[in-house]
């Protein structure tokens, strides 16, 4: 069919638009209706025009203006907010460039804007460092509860103030209490540290199947617990610790010797029959047996369970709490020989002089023994040639001696006189210990910038448990925490800021008045000021709270909640990749996951 022209036509369901009807002939346009066909008239000419002019007019109308207007308005609001959404969704690397509105306030409130402020742009810029660890430092605070740590703070720094670890950018809580009781002792707690197993009241090195005191139970390889330092040596690191308590007590003891009772430090603590069905005190698994012989760095007192007869001095008495050898041994002699037989370079140090000359460079090995029993408190120490070191001295020379290794390094440091203060009711040598604590954490620090390993090390900072310290009443801010807060509703009398909840000097009666002693009668911030308790005991017992972890370095994110205090040994296992997770599928698959 030819075609003879084109012609425009409306379809009038469509409106406003138009189609071009091309080779279409007039006289065969036709429409199909019940089969039967009729021709299509052709448009009106004048409709045509009409149409076109009320399109027209629309375009120019008030309601299509303020449409339009509307809808650009909307789509501009929109865009700003996907743009502020995505600013702050995302990862705010730098605060100093995010624009923020500066108020004019009253002091006192400027004051904590500012902090406010200065608070929020440290965890703007937050970073998580995803690597895998070369080197693990585990500082432990025996005893180191939430309200010790509060109560140090103020002391130290006042209540605005902050203890180095305090910066640190992750931190959890951990829960304390061990299989079978609620409140525990050091000796589980520190198993469950460093072992990743919860173990039961003052057993150590073995799991929940052996019952305080059964020697057979212990005996069997099955119920020990490996721990860090086990798998550390399997994978060639090199392990230390350090602590201002008895080599063998309870929280280093965890680290190496499998016991059924934490008081089996020498022979003289052990009944006879569990000598005869041949279980080892502490003190010989130290040197004897396999894990304790491995320990590159000892460091601490407990020259009385090591060597027998030892003699006590003014300046170093023994610790008449515990016992002391008398089987003719001087198992620091025996770890010399056998570090001699081995042919490895190793030195045995007992005071300030012998550590301060050390050669750390050229040592794999050391025992420094300072003490018969602990070490002094550290207010009280004599610093000279012949004193003991500090706890700061002593640990930035074990990773002096760690750090001669390309295979990284695992330490544990223990500021264990925090709890024997504590134990004592002396809230004053308690909170001083901490700060001798926040010293070294600070000194362990700077050395790391200083050798460039802070960001291949996992820095953590916890406690094995808490005590019964309370902070009371409403002090003034400022006030001395060691001071007085109020007077009791009863009877009047005063009462510190600081109390206990047991002591062994607890309820302190006026025996005339039968009232309670008035602590405004004594110096309260004497060193050896017994803080008042209220219940008698034999000694200030500990408390069931949980304690605060703080980490920061290699892995450190992997610490942000409230967690098991067993959960600690797993963490430093995957960061350094040892112990289940040497080379393992689990670690390369988590690996995958968290990109080092």
């Amino acid at each position: 069919m030819s075609s003879t022209g084109t012609e425009s036509t409306k379809l009038g369901d469509v409106g406003l638009i138009e189609v071009q009807l091309d080779s279409l002939d007039s006289s065969h346009n036709f429409a199909t209706t019940n089969g039967t066909t009729t021709p299509r008239t052709k448009p009106d000419q004048q409709q045509l025009q009409r149409d076109r002019q009320m399109q027209k007019n629309v375009f120019k109308s008030k309601l299509f203006i303020i449409a339009v207007s509307f809808s650009s308005i909307l789509m501009i609001a929109m865009c700003i907010g996907f743009l502020v959404h995505y600013e702050f969704s995302g990862d705010v690397t730098d605060m100093q460039n995010v624009d923020y509105w500066h108020v004019s306030l009253p002091k006192e409130q400027q004051e904590w804007y500012d902090r406010g402020i200065d608070e929020l742009k440290l965890a703007l810029n937050r970073n998580t460092n995803r690597r895998r660890a070369k080197n693990v430092i585990l500082f432990v605070g025996d005893g180191m509860g939430p309200n010790t740590v509060t109560a140090s703070r103020i002391y130290g720094f006042k209540e605005e103030g902050l203890l180095s670890w305090e910066r640190f950018p992750h931190m959890g809580l951990l829960k304390t209490y061990c299989a079978n009781k609620q409140v525990p002792d050091s000796f589980s707690t520190a198993t469950a540290l460093f072992g990743g197993v919860k173990v039961n009241y003052e057993t150590g090195g073995v799991d929940a199947n052996v019952p305080l005191g059964n020697c057979s139970a212990s005996l069997k390889e099955e119920h020990h617990v490996q721990n860090i330092f086990n798998w550390a040596q399997v994978d060639g690191m090199r392990t230390g610790f350090v602590t201002t308590t008895r080599v063998t007590h309870a929280t280093p003891a965890a680290l190496y010797a499998h016991v059924a009772d934490r008081r089996w430090e020498c022979e003289a603590t052990m009944p006879p029959e569990a000598q005869q069905l041949g279980c080892l005190d502490i003190a010989r698994q130290l040197v004897e047996q396999n894990t304790g012989r491995q320990i590159n760095v000892i460091m601490g007192g407990g020259r009385q369970m090591l060597v027998s007869n030892v003699s006590a001095t003014e300046n170093d008495p023994l610790d008449m709490w515990a016992g002391h050898s008398a089987d003719g041994r001087n198992l620091i002699t025996k770890w010399a020989q056998i570090k001699a037989e081995q042919g490895v370079p190793h030195a045995v140090v007992q005071n300030n002089a012998e550590l301060r000359n050390l050669d750390a460079e050229n040592i794999d090995y050391m025992m420094g023994i300072f003490a018969n029993g602990h070490l002094k408190y550290d207010h009280e120490r004599d610093s000279g040639d012949n004193g003991m070191p500090s706890l700061t001295n002593m640990t930035l020379k074990a990773l002096q001696v760690l750090g001669n290794s390309d295979k990284g390094y695992l330490l544990v440091v223990e500021a264990g006189m925090i709890d024997q203060a504590h134990h004592r009711g002396n809230a004053r040598k308690a909170l001083n210990e901490v700060l001798a604590l926040n010293e070294a954490v600070q000194a362990v620090q700077a050395y790391l910038i200083e050798k460039d390993q802070l960001d291949e090390t996992l820095f953590i900072v916890t406690a094995d448990h808490s005590h019964s310290l309370t902070i009371n009443g409403h002090p003034e801010r400022g006030a001395d925490i060691l001071g007085l807060a109020g007077n009791s509703k009863t009877e009047q009398t005063p009462y510190t800021t600081l109390t206990y909840g047991t002591s062994y000097k607890g309820f302190q009666v006026n025996a005339e008045q039968l009232q309670r002693q008035n602590p405004a009668l004594s110096d309260t911030t004497d060193w050896e000021y017994t803080q008042q308790a209220a219940i008698n005991t034999d000694e200030n017992l500990h408390g069931g709270s949980d304690v605060t972890i703080h980490a920061r370095g290699a892995m450190s994110y992997l610490f942000h909640g409230v967690h098991e205090q067993s959960y600690v040994a797993h963490v430093i296992s995957y960061a350094l990749r040892i112990g289940r997770f040497r080379d393992s599928t689990i670690a390369e698959s988590l690996a995958e996951l968290m990109p080092l």
